[in-house]
């Protein structure tokens, strides 16, 4: 009969596989992400790499916390360990809402380069896009550079012959004109000109008072 096993033999590291993170970790984990402490973010996801994809209670998702405070090298480090670029809270906000309602143009950029243009037009539950909340909240140069990168082709595809009707979009050198509707019925206009630049400006289409 062999001896039982001593204490010295028992491992002296628990695998993180089989002990995932608790809930107190995780919302400190998020902590570390909403201010900045890139070493501590690091450390963790070397630890538990999905929880780069770990939501609270109400949907936020790290990349949240990193996005809505500027924080582009910590939401670098999520999104390298495949944090949801375009992941919805429970508002239907994504990280790229949230950096475009605090006009935090570094993360706007870093979530742009990894899931791409289409981000710019994701609607939350008002109907806002981030582009929409960067005018709305009065962020021109946010709202230009959306503008700038935003993928037009989807538009211009449904709008099929529109240019042969007097639509707003011209060709040929001469300006692009976008419409973007807020959740209380303003529209802000936006004109991209042959130089790639942008101006804006509003009016509202809300019945009155």
């Amino acid at each position: 009969m062999s001896a039982p096993p001593s204490a010295i033999d028992a491992p002296d590291v628990v695998d993180s596989k089989l002990t995932p993170p608790t809930d107190d970790e995780l919302d400190e984990f998020r902590l570390c992400c909403r201010y900045g402490d890139l070493d501590d973010v690091n450390a963790f996801l070397a630890r538990f790499p999905d929880a780069a994809c770990a939501a609270d209670d109400a949907g936020n998702t790290p990349a949240h916390m990193a996005a809505a405070n500027g924080h582009a090298d910590v939401l670098s480090s999520l999104l390298a360990a495949r944090a949801d670029p375009a992941a919805a809270n429970a508002a239907g906000a994504t990280p790229m809402h949230w950096a475009a309602l605090n006009a935090q143009l570094g993360t706007v950029e870093a979530l742009f380069k990894a899931g791409g243009a289409r981000l710019i037009d994701v609607k939350d539950g008002l109907g806002r896009s981030p582009l929409g909340v960067a005018e709305q909240s009065g962020w021109d140069e946010g709202a230009r550079w959306m503008v700038e990168r935003m993928d037009l082709s989807a538009g211009t595809a449904e709008e099929g012959d529109a240019a042969e009707d007097g639509a707003d979009e011209k060709v040929d050198g001469h300006d692009i004109e976008v419409e973007i509707e807020d959740a209380e019925g303003g529209i802000a206009r936006m004109a991209i000109g042959p130089d790639g630049k942008a101006t804006t400006a509003s009016e509202s289409t809300a019945a009155p008072a």
